[in-house]
């Protein structure tokens, strides 16, 4: 169950548990599927792979303390960006709210049986898939924004200072770019930072 020693085309998967029986049960399961799981049995070491090696599910057991498990839901869903599914023997409809709103993609009745566990993971993984690229694309976006946003606040900071219509004032900034060998939208950035402070000297 050792991550670092895995084939770049096998999935990896951080199993959050103390069940040893149930690991090595999952762990059989998934190997011939082109699984490879690694074990941690708390936070603190949950925490410690996360940081060592990429994952691309986490399986998170129910058993955890309420505020610690949200804690590490939280974690996983904020800091590491990683789909996780939650495990549980709680069949109180609170659990089941909390653990959609904290982010799991899947929320299973225990005992699990591991050959429906299987299926489950795949599933998992491919949502996970598709909002990463969703999160790329907002985080793309969402730049592109910032960027034009920048650049009309410095344009019209040129204008301004240097005493520019629009046009001349955008061009200003292209010939800042270019000479600097720079994007537009990082010299409009800079220009911002410093208030202009440049075009002074």
């Amino acid at each position: 169950m050792s991550v670092d020693s895995s084939p770049p085309d096998r999935r990896r998967i951080l199993l959050i548990a103390d069940d040893a029986t149930f690991t090595m049960a999952l762990d059989l399961g998934l190997q011939p599927k082109g699984y490879d799981l690694t074990c941690a049995t708390d936070t603190d070491r949950a925490l410690s792979q996360l940081g060592e090696s990429r994952f691309d599910l986490a399986i998170l057991d129910e058993q955890l303390p309420c505020i610690i498990q949200n804690e590490l839901a939280r974690l996983l869903r904020e800091q590491f960006q990683l789909p996780f599914i939650v495990l549980t023997s709680c069949t109180d409809s609170a659990c089941l709210h909390n653990a959609i709103v904290g982010g799991a993609l899947a929320y299973l009745m225990k005992p699990v049986d591991v050959r429906q566990l299987i299926p489950m993971i795949a599933t998992a993984m491919a949502r996970g898939t598709e909002l990463n690229a969703l999160r790329t694309t907002r985080d793309q976006l969402q730049t592109a924004l910032n960027q034009e946003r920048d650049i009309s606040i410095a344009t019209g900071m040129v204008m301004v200072l240097l005493d520019l219509d629009r046009a001349g004032a955008f061009e200003f900034l292209r010939r800042q770019a270019r000479s600097s060998r720079r994007k537009l939208g990082e010299v409009a950035h800079e220009l911002i930072g410093n208030r202009g402070a440049t075009l002074k000297t």
